[in-house]
């Protein structure tokens, strides 16, 4: 049962799912949770030549990768196209609307004539009305809604306030071409009023169109829907977003190992605040959320924060949901292959095992899985450099002489481990991490990981001993 909130996410089907859309598409899913409604999809794809199913469903794959599921099953604007039709000419016998014969050639001497005199072009109402006798033989018209010529049109947003169109500047806009092809003015109402939205929830840089919509509304004693014209998103330097800024598809996002709760939580942020909370969960995002509170001026696009966000929630993720993450995420990380080099129960079981010191320093799935290298790195390993310069400059002695006691030690376990470094670090007077440091070298390749201890306690006794010897002969 709901109360009838339904909102909707309309985007062309020309590329990705872009990081804006993506926020617009939460700005909705969220509204509509919230209030016990429905969020609906409608893919805009009237443009044939630069609509393809391929960016269709790659719309529909990084909705469903954000957790942003629509409500039923997307309807498609330009199966539409009968019905949008029906209603140009129910407008033209209502007399709403007319029909136009201007010719290119008109229209194009209009726009000078405007540019002469430095004014916004508008179309001049020559045939608004005229006699349909008049018309010249083997001219397809076009249909024009028949606009107020005074007066004013208001669109009470739910963002931007009571925002006041004169109607002089909204003239009389096409509703059909002369192909028989209806507009996005019209398309856009039609499909809206017959999917039953009551809440449209888009950038701003719709304002004006939410205005000669409006007109559409009316002549055809329709309720307007209520309309919320969000800020777009800029970059850090205030410009218009941009690929430079982040400006990319989802799926760029989800390569770059950024969790779809993260960004969800990022993007809410951007332009819409809940008191001084950073950290939000989805429930509390559903439960928070309404378009009264979202800001008038745009929001700035901070990659340093989405990473610092993302990196807390894999902190705060489960061991074993990380595990999982990643195993699913692979096939879209660019350094997925790690994980792909032992029988995958082996491989989760590693991972679940290494995933408490893993995690704790990773800001991003690529960083994480990158971590992974050593559980899966084939001996003898690959030196880094830092770590090839810790064993050359006796490390590999000290491997030498602390191998005799870890091969003898009775339990494998972080803490016994730990006392038998330990142990040998106080008889030959140095520190703790003077012994710690060759045996990470030694064991992962690298000069950093994590604990040492727990490094030899995930890759077990037969893998640990065989790596340190591999190094303590070299």
């Amino acid at each position: 049962m709901t109360n009838g909130v339904v909102t909707r996410f309309a985007p062309s089907p020309t590329g990705f799912l872009h990081i804006g859309g993506a926020r617009t598409a939460l700005f909705n899913w969220l509204y509509s949770r919230g209030r016990g409604g429905r969020m609906l999809l409608r893919i805009e794809d009237t443009d044939r030549e630069r609509s393809t199913p391929e960016a269709v469903e790659a719309i529909i794959e990084g909705l469903k990768w954000m957790g942003l599921d629509a409500d039923g099953e997307p309807v498609s604007q330009f199966e539409n196209a009968a019905r949008h039709r029906e209603v140009a000419e129910e407008l033209l016998a209502k007399g709403q609307a007319y029909k136009c014969y201007a010719s290119q050639e008109e229209l194009a001497e209009m726009r000078e004539r405007a540019k002469a005199e430095k004014r916004a072009p508008r179309y001049d109402g020559r045939w608004r009305d005229r006699d349909p006798s008049e018309a010249p033989e083997g001219v397809d018209p076009v249909i024009r809604l028949k606009a107020p010529l005074d007066g004013e049109t208001v669109v009470d947003d739910k963002v931007q306030g009571r925002v006041v169109f004169n109607n002089k500047e909204l003239d009389d806009f096409v509703l059909l071409r002369s192909d028989g092809s209806p507009t996005y003015m019209l398309a856009v109402v039609v499909d809206d009023h017959d999917m039953g939205v009551t809440h449209i929830i888009r950038g701003d840089d719709h304002l004006t169109n939410g205005a000669r919509q409006t007109l559409i509304y009316k002549a055809l004693g329709w309720d307007v829907p209520v309309m919320a014209h969000i800020p777009l998103i800029h970059g850090p330097d205030g410009a218009k977003l941009s690929k430079r800024h982040g400006a990319l598809g989802i799926e760029a996002y989800r390569a770059m190992g950024f969790l779809p709760v993260a960004l969800r939580n990022y993007l809410v942020r951007l332009g819409w605040a809940h008191g001084d909370d950073e950290l939000m969960s989805t429930e509390d995002m559903i439960a928070w959320f309404d378009v009264g509170d979202i800001n008038k001026g745009a929001a700035r696009f901070d990659f340093k924060k989405l990473e610092a966000l993302n990196g807390w929630w894999i902190r705060q993720s489960g061991d074993a949901e990380l595990a999982d993450m990643l195993m699913v995420e692979r096939d879209h990380l660019p350094n997925g292959e790690i994980l792909k080099r032992k029988p995958d129960e082996e491989t989760r079981a590693l991972l679940l095992a290494a995933m408490p010191g893993l995690k704790e320093r990773a800001k991003t799935l690529v960083e994480l899985t990158d971590s992974t290298t050593y559980l899966f790195a084939q001996r003898p390993l690959p030196m880094e450099e830092k770590a090839e310069a810790i064993l050359n400059d006796g490390g590999r002695e000290t491997v030498r002489d602390l191998l005799p006691r870890l091969e003898a030690a009775g339990e494998w376990s972080v803490e016994a481990l730990e006392a038998e470094v330990r142990a040998f670090a106080e008889e030959k007077d140095m520190k703790l991490g003077k012994a710690a440091q060759p045996l990470r070298a030694a064991l992962t390749g690298r000069s950093t990981s994590p604990g040492v201890f727990d490094v030899l306690a995930v890759l077990g006794r037969e893998e640990s001993l065989a790596r340190l010897k591999d190094q303590s002969a070299g």
